[in-house]
């Protein structure tokens, strides 16, 4: 898997689960060839994971180097002149077409310039290039801007037509598009509202099919009922929350690169009081709180607290941000008391009339309407059945934020978020047979880091709870637990061991880990045991406790070589909660 485009995530290995949506687009996709797959649009709101989604799947395509070539552009909330917009567009989208070609990252990472464009058109006997770019330069010297335009968003599908070629034409935070481009090059006077509609006709292309994002969705829905009426691009609705599995892995794999300690019991902790959302999870393990400690139930709970209540902290300045953004249009304190009331109530819908009632408002029934009109274009709350139904988001982080935000401002009371993270803390401790299973399920893919964490974090132990075939049974007393210890052998050879536990006895637990469902053969015990003597030779003053742990278990003559040679053996990590 190569990587061409930057993942904004960062390090690619942080983008866990999604396996559901995976699956279905990659049903979608595998239709752009045969022409049937539709133009669709991802709803989400912001940190909800949707760019790193859409992300992967360009360089997905990109590496795979089949039927489909992909061109991504982000739209950002930035002020740009019309034919500037207009160049880059072009730029990237032939640039990437380019790298698609020839093999070569680079021109996605810096796109071409018009004049590269013409002259890699000119040396491959590409016209069209060649074409274009005069035709760009002459409109944009004659001001035809709208010529210009129009030239440039049909690229994709008028290429695809030329050279019969499929693209997926993805273009993330679709919205800004009608709110930050302008006609006039000093930036003043009102942007162009109509640019959407520029993609009324192409957005039904089956030879180009369009992917479109939007972080706002009650505003992005307006534009596309709007401008791109009749379903042009399908809804798809992406949920910010993984499922308690993956949620659980995403702790894991934040925890293992960061290089933050979690024990198995708190990372099913962090997991819960962050209800299995990757940015949460991501803000509390990476957290500025001076106090951080999240090996044991307080530090945890005072971390999520600090992410949540203190102004300063990641999670709330990404919320605070939003919030300003989208309730600037109702920023008085009956539109805050109705949000709150709605956040807090958020387990049923209500009218007007019934919310003048519950809060006792001063304002009349359209009044209170129109603010909440407002409010469901703000993706602040969203509509009910009826017209006249209203109902807060079932969205847990965003509601924490909300309430933390507004119910002081409000009510002058401040929620005891931590009380409520402790109560919620006791009743998963109370049910063990639930994390266990959470545990157990993931150790197909955690295993390694599983079992390190096992060793780190109970320190005093013996071997044998964990392993059997033990024939030093001492007491251990860890106090180093490392992950994939790579060494040399003699002649040079890598050699790595999974898991590394260092007692203060001197003693040294070597740990295999196989996470396949296969039964591990002899050859793989073999491989293994050459590591421990090898490692054994270069320390020589420490005492090597070799382990196997293979998930699927072992075959008879792998068994019978790992007794006969002091190799402990499991099947299972045995998780001590």
């Amino acid at each position: 898997m190569k990587y061409p485009l930057p993942e904004r995530i960062g390090n690619p290995d942080l983008l866990v689960g999604r396996v559901k949506e995976f699956r279905e687009f990659d049903r979608w996709l595998s239709g752009i060839p045969k022409r049937i797959s539709k133009s669709r649009v991802i709803l989400a709101r912001r940190k909800s994971g949707k760019t790193a989604f859409i992300q992967r799947i360009f360089n997905r395509l990109w590496t795979e180097n089949d039927q489909i070539i992909p061109f991504y552009l982000d739209i950002p909330e930035t002020a740009i002149w019309f034919p500037d917009f207009i160049i880059n567009y072009y730029q990237s989208f032939v640039s990437q077409f380019i790298s698609f070609m020839e093999r070569d990252e680079a021109p996605i990472r810096i796109p071409l310039t018009l004049e590269k464009i013409r002259q890699y058109g000119v040396s491959k006997s590409i016209s069209q290039f060649v074409t274009d770019v005069d035709e760009l330069i002459k409109l944009k010297k004659q001001k035809s801007y709208d010529l210009m335009w129009l030239m440039t968003y049909s690229c994709p599908d008028r290429y695809a037509a030329l050279f019969d070629v499929r693209f997926l034409v993805i273009l993330d935070e679709f919205q800004n598009i009608a709110n930050y481009i302008y006609r006039r090059k000093d930036l003043s006077g009102k942007p162009n509202k109509t640019m959407p509609g520029s993609f009324h006709s192409v957005s039904e292309s089956k030879i180009a099919p369009m992917l479109v994002t939007g972080s706002y969705v009650g505003w992005l829905i307006q534009i596309m009922n709007k401008y791109l009426e009749a379903g042009r691009l399908k809804r798809i609705f992406l949920t910010p929350y993984l499922s308690l599995e993956e949620g659980l892995q995403a702790v894991y794999k934040y925890a293992e690169i960061s290089g933050e300690p979690v024990t198995n019991e708190t990372a099913a902790q962090i997991n819960h009081l962050c209800m299995s959302d990757p940015f949460f999870i991501s803000c509390v393990i990476q957290s500025t709180f001076e106090n951080r400690d999240l090996t044991n139930s307080d530090g945890v709970m005072d971390t999520v607290n600090y992410e949540i209540s203190f102004k300063e902290s990641e999670m709330s300045m990404t919320w605070g941000e939003y919030i300003e953004l989208t309730l600037q249009r109702i920023n008085d304190i009956h539109a805050k008391s109705i949000l709150l009331h709605l956040t807090k109530n958020s387990d049923r819908e209500w009218t007007p009339k019934q919310i003048k009632q519950a809060l006792g408002l001063e304002l009349s029934d359209n009044e209170i309407h129109e603010k909440l009109r407002i409010m469901v274009l703000a993706d602040v709350i969203q509509e009910g059945v009826s017209d006249i139904d209203y109902q807060g988001l079932q969205d847990g982080t965003l509601n924490m934020i909300l309430r933390n935000r507004f119910e002081k401002e409000i009510s002058t009371f401040v929620p005891d978020m931590r009380q409520g993270f402790s109560q919620e803390i006791e009743t998963l401790k109370k049910d063990k047979n639930r994390l266990q299973g959470m545990l157990n399920h993931l150790s197909g893919k955690f295993a390694e880091f599983q079992l390190m964490t096992e060793f780190r974090t109970r320190k005093h132990f013996y071997l044998s709870e964990y392993f059997n075939n033990v024939t030093d049974n001492k007491k251990l007393n860890i106090i180093d637990s490392r992950l994939r210890v790579k060494f040399q052998r003699p002649d040079g050879k890598d050699m790595e061991i999974d898991v590394l536990a260092q007692s203060q006895c001197k003693r040294t637990i070597l740990a295999e880990v196989k996470k396949t469902e296969k039964k591990t053969g002899i050859k793989a015990v073999r491989d293994f045991y050459e590591k421990t003597r090898v490692y054994a030779k270069l320390f020589p003053k420490k005492k090597i406790m070799p382990a196997f742990l293979s998930l699927g278990g072992f075959t008879k003559s792998a068994m019978k070589f790992c007794l006969e040679n002091n190799i402990c053996t499991a099947d299972q990590i045995k998780f001590k909660l």
